[in-house]
């Protein structure tokens, strides 16, 4: 989800839709500490007591393997306002795999420790510490000894994505593993992976056993969801986040309010059109939309608007309704 889940995605999913907490796309910590501007850059949030608009809290996720270099990194976040510092074990891309980060640190326990251990170190210690896991590089039994690892080195709570690194994003996501997993350790543990409608959600939750869930490309795929989940979790929910329409409309409304966020913080037009197409992508591969085709060539916010409102024409909308 790397390119689409930046702050102001952030600001706008939270705004929509019932979220509890968020994480950040992960920082990168190669051959040096990430300086402050690349932290307040990608987490612009830290100046706001590391919450969205929305009084959302947002962690603050780093990637990488050096241990001492993650705990100066985590240390330097702390220190501009950082509440949550989220560790990534789970990227499956084989860029990151190939320069020792994501989960190719799954192939060496020993190393989620030391790093989960030196990172909770080097933070206050009313600061959590989480890590994101995958079942394994290659073998889901692994998944036991590494959560026992970064349990070990203090995490305050793991999130288990249930598919190895091999397995990318093929369905199915093996819960049972997970559950395995949060009835063997005294720290929370939070399911995620194939979460796509509140049906997936009560399926893992009985397979699991667990109360928290993250959502991710369901949460892109349709806007609906969150609140269905959340309503049957008991999380108190809004009207307007509650709102079951998946229509054109709700989609129009989300896009238009993206750019109109994207031009109030001078983005560059095209990389916001690039993160529109990318989340509708994921919608149209779950087939919750089927006018992708009819946006996927539009250059920039203007192009885009005026497919917008030919669909809505088509659907029956009033296009005077369809300013940007």
């Amino acid at each position: 989800m790397d390119g689409v889940t930046d702050s102001l995605m952030r600001e706008l999913l939270t705004r929509r839709m019932p979220f509890t907490y968020t994480v950040t796309e992960f920082l990168r910590v190669s051959n040096l500490t990430p300086p402050s501007h690349v932290f307040l850059r990608s987490v612009p949030e830290l100046g706001a007591i590391c919450c969205t608009k929305s009084t959302v809290p947002v962690g603050v996720q780093l990637l990488g393997g050096d241990a001492n270099l993650m705990a100066e990194s985590a240390s330097r976040a702390a220190s501009l306002g950082a509440k949550v510092v989220d560790i990534n074990f789970g990227c499956p891309a084989p860029t990151v795999n190939r320069h020792d980060g994501g989960a190719t640190l799954l192939k060496f326990p020993s190393r989620l420790e030391e790093i989960v251990s030196k990172v909770r170190a080097a933070v206050p210690k009313e600061i959590p510490v989480s890590a994101k896991l995958r079942l394994g590089w290659e073998d889901p039994t692994d998944i036991h000894r590494n959560a026992e690892s970064v349990a070990r080195g203090g995490a305050s709570w793991i999130t288990i994505h249930g598919r190895t690194k091999m397995q990318g994003y093929t369905p199915p996501a093996y819960w049972g593993p997970i559950g395995e997993v949060a009835r063997s350790l005294d720290i929370p543990v939070v399911a995620n992976g194939e979460i796509w409608t509140v049906d997936d959600l009560k399926r893992c939750q009985e397979m699991t056993g667990c109360e928290h869930f993250m959502l991710g490309r369901g949460a892109l795929a349709d806007p609906a969801l969150v609140a269905e989940c959340a309503t049957f979790l008991g999380i108190p929910v809004s009207a307007d986040a509650s709102e079951s329409s998946r229509d054109f409309s709700r989609w129009r409304n989300l896009i238009l309010e993206l750019i109109q966020m994207s031009r109030t913080a001078a983005e560059a037009d095209r990389r916001t059109v690039a993160r529109v197409k990318q989340w509708l992508n994921y919608a149209s591969h779950r087939k919750t939309i089927e006018w992708f085709d009819s946006v996927k060539r539009t250059k920039d916010t203007a192009d885009l608007t005026r497919s917008l409102t030919e669909l809505g024409a088509r659907y029956g909308l009033d296009s005077a309704k369809l300013a940007a």
